[in-house]
C-alpha cells in the first residue's frame, strides 16, 4: 500500500522544539506557590468547618425551642385542670377532709403534677418570696411584709427556664398583718401544689 500525504503536509522532527513544547509537562510550581495553595486549601477547610459547627449548632437550639414550645403549648392547655383540682381541694371543709375520696383528689392532683414535671414543666415558688416581676403578675396589695407574697392566687409555671403563665399574687403592703392570717398562708400553701397531700 502506497501512503498518501498531503501536498502541503511538511514533515515535523521527533526533536524539533514545537513538538516538545507539545508533550511536556507543565514546569513544576516554586515552593511559594505551593505553600500558598497549601494555605488557600486549609483556610477553605477551616472556613467550612466553622460553618458546618454553626449550622448544627443552630439545627439544635431549633430543635430545642421546638420541644419547649410544644411542650408549653400542652402545659398551657392542661393547666385550667390541675387549678380545678387545687381549687376543689382549697375548698374541702376540715371535717371532711380526712375522707378517702378527698385523698384520692389529692392523689390525682399530684399525678398530674408529677406529668407535667416529666415534660420539664414545674411550679414556680411564690409564697413567702419577694415580689419579681418576671416571675409573679401582681392583683393587687394585702397586709404583710413590704414587697413580699402574701397570698398566691394562681400558681405560675415555667418550662425550662422560660416562664409560661407567672403566678398571680398578692404583695405585702407593709403593714401588720391580722391575727390568724399565717395560718391561712400556710393553708394557701399547703393546697397550692406542696409535695405533702396530707398538709
Amino acid at each position: 500500500m502506497n501512503d498518501t500525504h498531503h501536498p502541503d503536509a511538511k514533515a515535523v522532527p521527533a526533536d524539533s522544539p514545537e513538538t516538545e513544547a507539545e508533550i511536556a509537562p507543565d514546569a513544576p510550581a516554586t515552593m511559594e506557590e505551593l505553600e500558598a495553595r497549601c494555605a488557600e486549601l486549609v483556610s477553605a477547610h477551616a472556613r467550612a468547618l466553622a460553618d458546618y459547627r454553626n449550622l448544627e449548632r443552630r439545627t439544635q437550639e431549633g430543635r430545642a425551642e421546638l420541644r419547649r414550645l410544644t411542650t408549653a403549648s400542652v402545659v398551657i392547655n392542661l393547666l385550667p385542670i390541675y387549678d380545678d383540682l387545687t381549687r376543689a381541694l382549697e375548698a374541702v371543709d376540715d371535717d371532711i377532709a380526712e375522707h378517702n375520696w378527698i385523698s384520692g383528689i389529692v392523689l390525682i392532683r399530684d399525678k398530674f403534677q408529677g406529668v407535667m414535671a416529666a415534660t420539664g414543666a414545674h411550679e414556680l415558688e411564690a409564697l413567702g418570696k419577694p415580689f419579681d416581676p418576671r416571675l409573679h403578675q401582681s392583683v393587687g396589695y394585702a397586709a404583710g411584709p413590704d414587697g413580699q407574697v402574701v397570698q398566691v392566687m394562681q400558681s405560675g409555671w415555667a418550662v425550662d427556664d422560660h416562664v409560661v403563665r407567672p403566678a398571680m399574687v398578692m404583695v405585702g403592703s407593709g403593714d401588720a398583718a391580722p391575727a390568724g392570717s399565717a395560718n391561712d398562708d400556710n393553708r394557701a400553701a399547703s393546697q397550692s401544689g406542696s409535695d405533702d397531700p396530707t398538709s
